[in-house]
């Protein structure tokens, strides 16, 4: 980073850091969501060190050990306390903005989009749900450790010693990504993405590391296939609509910033602006093409183009970096920042207060009422009322009684309207 003086660098992480706090702050005072119970409380197994080894030995859910790590150190040190684990959720938020600036400084292409990039990303909606909601951690790591390794990889220079501790600890960073998700095997394309064509036969070599551990990723998930849920659900198929989603959720990213900056670049930028543009949308394209397989949408979910979305602040910091009067970018990014702030502080707060209701209602209903709870009608799979319940009061996932209506439905996805958890708790 020796493109900012020190004292540049500290103001604008500052900045950075305000401007994502800002924008996220209300994820800070919503209750834990649905899967969080349940997967708290299966990381008191797979996180612990005692069951490091039942992890690893997982083919399952090894990729994604550091979630069940991170989740287990928040259970230890907080308990079930949602302001601490969104906080964690946001601090992440805030290194991985960092991260975006550090990248595109030290990726010459994208060097003079930098600042903008990373305060573009720093309060973009469109990947709010990663942030917003504790179970999509895993793509928060996935992210940093897979950022932070393409840093270490791209800043470190040729042929000096320091270079290869750089680049050692690019390695290890790149396998802790591959141990956050499955999706983070595509991670590789994109640190081929990031290489300039003149340094093609010096660096694609340096990748060897790199490529050996997508392929023990690969055969694990291979492993995996016959009991993976998310093979044997039906929510992922290698025969989906890839051809539909993979258009649908690209066009949609792009909204609302993404379009006038690609007019920008295209029609009034310079041609090296222009080849970082093109950079910058095959990123994104790459980065969902993972998350293009699902069979229950054509619409990607939002916590899934978090590493995507960097392709986005690329693209929306290029359009602005090529203005020659800074005020003009100044005040485009800043109209940029209110927009999104204010839709995260209003549409999307409500959104995910409705989606935590019905269980922060059933925890209260049970706090207040002792014995058995008779459930009539639950919006949730039953494994989240019992955990909810086990973890927030210490009660047995027993003393949920279900009604014979909501036995045969409870092992659904959606089963009832929003008001159903107010109404079919009985004591």
């Amino acid at each position: 980073m020796s493109l900012y003086p020190p004292r540049r660098l500290g103001l604008q992480l500052l900045f950075l850091a305000a401007v994502a706090f800002v924008a996220y702050a209300p994820s800070l005072s919503i209750p834990l969501i649905a899967d969080d119970y349940p997967n708290l409380s299966q990381a008191q197994i797979y996180g612990s060190p005692a069951g490091s080894g039942t992890l690893l030995h997982d083919a399952q859910f090894r990729l994604r050990a550091t979630s069940y790590w991170a989740m287990y150190g928040l259970w230890r040190a907080a308990g079930l306390t949602p302001p601490v684990h969104h906080s964690a959720s946001l601090a992440l938020h805030i290194a991985n903005t960092w991260l975006v600036l550090f990248l595109a400084a030290a990726w010459p292409r994208m060097r003079p989009a930098a600042f903008w990039a990373a305060a573009f990303f720093a309060v973009h909606e469109g990947h709010q749900e990663a942030v917003m909601w504790f179970s999509a951690i895993n793509e928060l790591l996935m992210f940093l450790f897979g950022m932070a390794s393409l840093w270490c990889w791209k800043s470190a220079p040729d042929g000096t010693r320091p270079a290869w501790r750089k680049e050692l600890a690019g390695v290890v960073l790149f396998a802790l990504a591959l141990l956050s998700k499955e999706s983070a095997i595509f991670l590789l394309p994109l640190f081929v993405l990031a290489v300039e064509p003149e340094q093609w036969r010096r660096r694609l070599p340096r990748l060897a590391p790199h490529a050996v551990l997508v392929l023990l990723a690969l055969a694990s998930i291979a492993q995996s296939r016959s009991n993976s849920f998310r093979f044997n659900d039906g929510s992922f198929s290698l025969h989906a609509p890839f051809w539909l989603t993979w258009p649908h959720s690209f066009a949609r990213l792009l909204w609302i910033w993404g379009w006038p900056a690609v007019l920008v670049l295209f029609v009034f930028a310079d041609r090296r602006f222009r080849r970082g543009a093109l950079a910058a949308l095959a990123w994104i394209g790459i980065a969902l093409v993972p998350y293009s397989f699902l069979t229950y949408s054509t619409q990607i979910p939002s916590r899934q183009v978090y590493l995507a979305s960097a392709g986005l602040a690329l693209l929306v910091g290029l359009a602005l970096a090529q203005f020659e009067r800074r005020w003009i970018a100044g005040a485009v990014l800043a109209l940029m920042l209110l927009h999104n702030t204010a839709y995260l502080w209003t549409r999307k707060r409500a959104q995910f207060v409705e989606r935590a209701a019905p269980t922060d209602r059933l925890i209260g209903f049970a706090r207040r009422t002792p014995g058995a709870i008779w459930m009539q009608c639950f919006p949730l799979p039953a494994i989240v009322a019992g955990e909810a319940l086990r973890l927030a009061t210490g009660r047995s996932p027993s003393d949920l009684v279900w009604s014979a209506g909501a036995a045969r439905e409870r092992s659904a996805t959606a089963f009832c309207d929003t008001d159903a958890p107010s109404r079919g708790l009985r004591p």
